[in-house]
């Protein structure tokens, strides 16, 4: 009999795409698969609209506002599957994503190596995804795989992985402390158990771009900044435990680099932090440096105001962008938007 799958999805105030994710989970030629979704503590319409899809091989669950990582262990600790796959509740799978993956996985025999797909931004309309490969985008070691990220600035999202229950069980729960960036923290966990990651071209992710709202964006928030340098020190740790050598220490470093926007100059701080972190790591951190567009805002009312600045940019951007393909959909599906 074909291996149970776990399709796993943690939902907060998700009623705007429940529906169309718990769909796409329906609609996955695997033949053999539960789908376990835990509310977590919504206060719109998720919970009703998920629990019109229950059935003996849907299960809904609801639990108080606790965050996503333990909707993620509840979900978890409530699925019977071989094999899980992780789906956030605006996310969608190509139809075919778990049996593609999981024909590679049968091939190998090994429940120690990790299956990775391919993935691509979409707002509104699926079908205008673009997927376009990155170094990751390949067989490698995990050691390689971890390196080859932060190198590049690279990530893989959630939904990519198809990961064994054993996987699972090795790298333990997710992390409630992190409210963002435990994605990154959780699969660092998955990959240093792991013997091997194969990529499968064939299966696809959607990863749908939510803007200010989804769990990785950071913004501001003095919380979600606390919890991001908590997310690096431990994926170091992790990858430094795995191997140390100079390439390992040089890839860090470029990962503290790209974020230290995040944390200067406003947590002085947490600034301090990581300069000396960049330390141990034999080098230093560089103020970061705006393009030509935020360069002069610098030059002439400070550093402050250019970041803010291209914060507002970036937010007011996307807000547009999101607002004009909502449309465009409405006008392909016949749809006013709401």
């Amino acid at each position: 009999m074909a291996p149970l799958v776990s399709i796993l999805i943690p939902a907060h105030n998700a009623e705007q795409w429940i529906e169309d994710t718990i769909r796409s989970a329906l609609a996955q030629t695997w033949p053999n698969k539960e789908i376990i979704i835990v509310d977590d503590g919504s206060t719109d319409q998720t919970l009703s609209i998920a629990q019109q899809f229950a059935s003996k091989t849907v299960y809904v669950i609801s639990q108080k506002n606790q965050g996503a990582a333990a909707a993620r262990n509840k979900a978890f600790a409530a699925s019977r599957g071989e094999y899980i796959q992780w789906l956030d509740a605006d996310d969608l799978l190509s139809s075919e994503k778990i049996s593609k993956q999981m024909e590679v996985a049968r091939a190998f025999h090994d429940k120690h190596v990790l299956l990775s797909s391919g993935w691509a931004y979409f707002m509104y309309r699926p079908a205008r995804a673009r997927f376009i490969p990155s170094p990751l985008w390949c067989d490698l070691s995990p050691l390689e795989w971890l390196v080859r990220k932060w190198e590049h600035n690279a990530h893989m999202q959630t939904a990519t992985w198809l990961v064994s229950r054993e996987l699972t069980d090795a790298a333990g729960p997710w992390n409630g402390q992190l409210l963002n960036n435990d994605d990154g923290e959780y699969f660092c966990r998955v990959l240093v158990a792991s013997r091997a990651v194969r990529f499968v071209a064939d299966a696809k992710v959607f990863y749908r771009a939510a803007g200010s709202s989804r769990l990785s964006y950071v913004g501001r928030s003095n919380d979600k900044i606390e919890a991001h340098l908590l997310g690096m020190r431990l994926q170091i740790g992790h990858l430094r435990n795995l191997a140390d050598s100079d390439r390992v220490r040089a890839a860090c470093l470029n990962h503290l680099q790209n974020c230290f926007i995040y944390f200067y100059p406003e947590r002085r701080d947490l600034v301090e932090q990581l300069q000396e972190l960049a330390a141990e790591l034999g080098g230093k951190l560089e103020i970061p440096r705006f393009g030509w567009k935020y360069a002069w805002i610098e030059k002439t009312f400070g550093f402050n105001t250019a970041k803010a600045a291209q914060l507002r940019y970036n937010v007011y951007k996307a807000s547009v962008l999101r607002a004009w393909d909502k449309f465009l959909s409405s006008l392909e599906t016949g749809r006013l938007p709401a």
